[in-house]
């Protein structure tokens, strides 16, 4: 899959005929660090030139086999050029957090989709994005794509720094960033911020960390904000690997 420092199996028969008959080969042509902790990387093939995108849809690369494999929501993507590029998180010791750290330009990975997962552009009304760091890549797709209705971002974070300065990378201006803490007193304070950012033209968007989630949406629908004004898609949960 790609050229890493640790050694991996080679990928069975099975796996080799899966990975031709459908997945992308691309090329990494930029893995930047725009803060401890998080990668931008840039993927590139021809074959990008002929995918439709739109945010919050998603792709899978193999992690050294079509049966292992992790899901990213890519940030942005140009047909033109035939590119596309990832904000990885990396967090944990799994595959996914290993390749995004050691990948360099000149790799090669496979890659599937993209493909539906998430659709923005379904949220009834201006758009509140609850969720994470996993959730910043979202956060600019989403104001890349639909300008004139940039999200307002609550996000709780491990680091808020390092965050920050991915967030300014990025050019992200309505984003408030809340520091994860052992009691979830994040999950409180976000809660606190929601009736300001309430109304009837608001739809409300769930990512990022699954137990969050679960309990942001029940603050919401004790705050009266209807099921259908709700949309949500857990990134990771603890304990868990590669979530699609």
């Amino acid at each position: 899959m790609t050229a890493m420092t640790d050694p991996r199996p080679e990928p069975g028969r099975v796996s080799r005929l899966l990975t031709r008959l459908f997945m992308t080969r691309a090329r990494v042509a930029r893995a930047e660090t725009p803060a401890p902790g998080f990668r931008l990387i840039t993927l590139e093939s021809p074959a990008f030139r002929e995918a439709s995108w739109r945010p919050g849809q998603k792709v899978q690369i193999a992690m050294g086999s079509a049966f292992v494999a992790r899901t990213y929501s890519p940030i942005e993507w140009d047909a033109v050029a035939g590119r596309t590029r990832l904000l990885v998180c990396c967090h944990g010791g799994g595959p996914g957090s290993a390749w995004a750290r050691q990948v360099t330009p000149g790799d090669e990975c496979d890659v599937f989709g993209p493909r539906a997962s998430l659709d923005p552009g379904r949220v009834q009304g201006r758009c509140v994005l609850l969720g994470d760091e996993t959730s910043l890549g979202l956060a600019y797709a989403i104001s890349r794509h639909f300008a004139a209705d940039a999200p307002h971002c609550l996000l709780e974070v491990a680091a808020l720094a390092e965050a920050r300065a991915v967030s300014r990378r990025l050019g992200l201006e309505a984003v408030e960033l809340f520091e994860r803490c052992g009691d979830d007193g994040q999950l409180d304070a976000i809660a606190r911020r929601l009736p300001v950012l309430a109304g009837a033209d608001r739809g409300y968007i769930l990512t990022g960390r699954a137990p969050s989630i679960q309990r942001l949406r029940r603050t919401l629908a004790a705050q009266g904000v209807p099921g259908a004004r709700i949309m949500a898609k857990a990134y990771w949960a603890p304990g868990k690997r590669g979530l699609d």
